[in-house]
């Protein structure tokens, strides 16, 4: 029974990791190879509770992974092997940022607007649509039918980036709506007055 909640765990882990290569890599520009896992340490510590050296191998593995997705690349300077930021990798930092600052706006004043998401994307796509999804569920996001979400709080900077990372400006629509019938369960889902 537990083996779904300990590999969503370990999914987790790695992806932290990834997140904070892709951190350290994105305020240096550029970082000798050889100082990821240093810099991790200073930077976040005691991730994951882990022994020094076992995070080492992850954090080298996570810069791995990382060039893969296309968000760092490896170069060479003067002979040795330096890990750099890519736009997309810049793409996706700032994704997480705003994710994060959106989050945080729970709980602040509202301003009797609710903003609408609603996206169409094509089925030979359905991999992107899960993703915008996710993003949406996870910033606190509201479902009102499959392909259209609600929020109570200015969020146009994240609909942007989601955009932007995912190619998909074309297929999603923002709106800001002043009232909407039968908004009660909406209000309550919030915790709105």
């Amino acid at each position: 029974m537990g083996n779904i909640e300990e590999g969503a765990r370990k999914r987790r882990r790695k992806e932290n990791i990834q997140m904070a290569v892709l951190s350290i890599v994105g305020i240096a520009g550029i970082l000798a190879v050889t100082m990821i896992a240093p810099n991790i340490f200073q930077a976040i510590p005691r991730i994951m509770g882990k022994k020094r050296y076992k995070l080492a191998f992850h954090a080298r593995t996570a810069a791995s992974r990382l060039a893969i997705k296309g968000h760092a690349r490896f170069v060479i300077k003067n002979g040795k092997k330096y890990i750099e930021i890519t736009d997309a990798g810049r793409n996706t930092l700032a994704l997480e940022k705003e994710k994060a600052r959106i989050v945080a706006m729970q709980g602040k004043r509202w301003d009797k607007r609710y903003r609408l998401v609603m996206f169409d994307i094509p089925q030979a796509r359905k991999h992107i649509r899960e993703a915008v999804r996710s993003v949406l569920r996870e910033c606190g996001f509201l479902r009102l039918q499959d392909s259209v979400w609600i929020y109570p709080y200015d969020c146009e900077e994240l609909i942007t980036l989601i955009k932007s990372d995912l190619h998909i400006g074309k297929d999603v629509l923002y709106a800001v709506v002043d009232s909407m019938e039968n908004d009660a369960w909406i209000k309550r889902h919030f915790g709105l007055k």
